[in-house]
């Protein structure tokens, strides 16, 4: 690798802030303005709220729109009993978003709605966009569904 010697002041942009006169930041940052840096007032949990190994007590703020639960919600506590910097904190999470997806079908199913898959899935947006994977989408769900159904009609002989 070459390493090439340059000088920084001749770089566009190098330093741009340095002269506290010219200050790309003015007026939305005021300078002059004393924050204390005193922590705002603690949210109340009212449900579980994960909570990062890393972090000694909650944010000030922070959403409880839906606590964890089922087979996800026991992912999601999973993953929080280990580092930010390490797989077993990220992959079960992603793996939680989606077996989420299939949670809250089956809840609406239960409660007697319907979900209209074309839509929720951006099947006019593909349909628009990108036929060929929609058609090979759509072609792969009908041949999952007829594996399926013949292997129940297996089953119940």
């Amino acid at each position: 690798m070459n390493l090439v010697s340059k000088n920084l002041n001749t770089l566009e942009g190098w330093g741009i802030d340095a002269n506290p006169e010219n200050d790309p930041t003015y007026p939305m940052r005021d300078r002059d303005n004393n924050v204390t840096g005193t922590r705002p007032t603690q949210q109340i949990a009212r449900v579980e709220v994960l909570q990062s190994i890393e972090r000694p007590h909650y944010t000030a703020v922070f959403g409880e729109t839906i606590p964890p639960s089922g087979l996800s919600g026991q992912l999601r506590r999973y993953a929080f009993q280990h580092s930010e910097s390490r797989y077993r904190h990220w992959l079960p999470l992603l793996l939680a978003d989606r077996i989420q997806e299939y949670e809250e079908i089956i809840n609406d199913v239960k409660k007697g709605k319907i979900p209209n898959f074309y839509a929720e899935t951006g099947g006019k947006a593909m349909w628009r966009y990108d036929k060929p994977a929609l058609i090979k989408k759509v072609a792969c769900v009908a041949i999952g569904a007829f594996i399926i159904s013949c292997a129940f009609k297996r089953l119940l002989k």
